[in-house]
């Protein structure tokens, strides 16, 4: 059931919306064994269900007359299907998107992006050891750089990711930002954090989830979670509805409120948690993970280790 929320008449739109879509594309071309995803199959009807509902989710978001900002967040991969690279490139063209960006294993070619808008595309990109050659993922990364394309790269903190992302991080440009998750479920020595944090000097932020319940948080007021049939929530990652996206309902619900979980322990969750002050960090690159002053010649950027 939808979250109460007090009774209101306007449907006044936030002068800037950003919106986590999650379609319900669930299939990959990785098996990464700490994913639950991984190499799930879609059936052509699930596929073209995924199809329309991104559609229907594009054409909403070209009729609004307000700024948003569209995170596409797939269980699957999304750039292997065709429409998700249409939506990409026609939403860059539109002058009330800020910034669209998609979460992507970047297993697929790039030259697509050409007909995107580079002011406005972003990529966040996740390498994945032994699920892809090094050179391959490599050479995509420079061939985006080429391009002119803002992305960021990343991987899992798993132990054996570890000299493959000193690797990574040796051979990316510098003005390429490398961050690292924590992965799910595995607690960090110190010198464990510390060998991560030379990779990415703000591992700091994932390596312990972050209590939230009770904290404000931009979610459920200028952020908020679509899934394909419209279904707006908070979050990902906190079940209560808010209304449809589809019908503006969700409109009304749009408030500041507290988060009301225990713990927040995702990126594209904690980063809108307002103490953390990530939003700062962030700022123009909260949707690639993108640090505002990267590179930067304060401390905070140099930490032992770093090229």
């Amino acid at each position: 059931m939808p979250e109460p929320v007090p009774e209101r008449h306007d449907r006044i739109a936030p002068r800037q919306l950003t919106i986590l879509y999650r379609g319900p594309l669930a299939s990959c071309d990785y098996d990464c064994p700490y994913c639950p995803f991984a190499k799930r199959r879609d059936t052509p009807a699930q596929l073209r269900a995924d199809r329309a509902a991104l559609e229907r989710f594009v054409g909403w978001v070209r009729e609004q007359s307000h700024g948003v900002s569209v995170l596409f967040t797939p269980w699957g991969e999304g750039l292997a299907r065709s429409w998700y690279r249409r939506a990409l490139v026609e939403l860059s063209h539109c002058p009330q998107v800020e910034r669209v960006a998609i979460q992507t294993n970047l297993s697929h070619r790039v030259d697509w992006t050409a007909d995107a808008d580079p002011s406005r595309l972003a990529l966040w990109c996740t390498y994945h050891p032994g699920q892809v050659r090094y050179e391959r993922f490599l050479a995509r990364c420079r061939d985006l750089t080429a391009r002119g394309v803002r992305f960021s790269a990343g991987v899992v903190g798993q132990p054996e990711h570890l000299d493959a992302a000193r690797r990574l991080r040796g051979d990316l440009p510098r003005e390429v930002y490398l961050w690292v998750n924590a992965a799910e479920g595995r607690t960090y020595t110190d010198a464990e954090a510390a060998g991560w944090a030379e990779i990415d000097p703000l591992f700091a932020h994932s390596r312990h989830p972050h209590p939230s319940r009770g904290l404000p948080c931009r979610t459920g007021e200028t952020v908020v979670s679509v899934d394909g049939e419209g279904t707006v929530r908070r979050c990902h990652f906190v079940p209560a509805v808010l209304g449809n996206l589809y019908d503006g309902s969700f409109r009304a619900a749009l408030r500041p409120r507290p988060c009301p979980v225990p713990r927040c322990d995702c990126h594209i969750g904690y980063v809108h948690l307002e103490p953390l002050g990530l939003s700062h960090t962030f700022a123009g690159g909260i949707l690639e993970r993108i640090p505002a002053a990267w590179p930067s010649q304060t401390s905070v950027w140099t930490a032992p280790g770093w090229r």
